[in-house]
């Protein structure tokens, strides 16, 4: 391997590692991801019988309330 080639590849490899297009789509990639998967666990959270259960308590509550 002759000095350019090598000269050549090392700014190949330089370029190659120190370029960062896409980033902010790969962030905001993730970001979706994440978001989801809170919506998923939020949407199970929220609609299982314990917490459906409680809500109905409170609002019958606040209903039969006299002031």
């Amino acid at each position: 391997m002759t000095e350019s080639e090598r000269a050549g590849l090392r700014e190949r490899l330089r370029h190659a590692l120190g370029a960062d297009d896409g980033m902010s789509t790969v962030e905001y990639a993730i970001g979706t991801i994440a978001a989801a998967a809170f919506g998923a666990v939020l949407f199970t959270v929220v609609t299982g019988d314990n917490i459906v259960d409680a809500l109905t308590g409170i609002i019958d509550r606040a209903l039969r309330t006299t002031v």
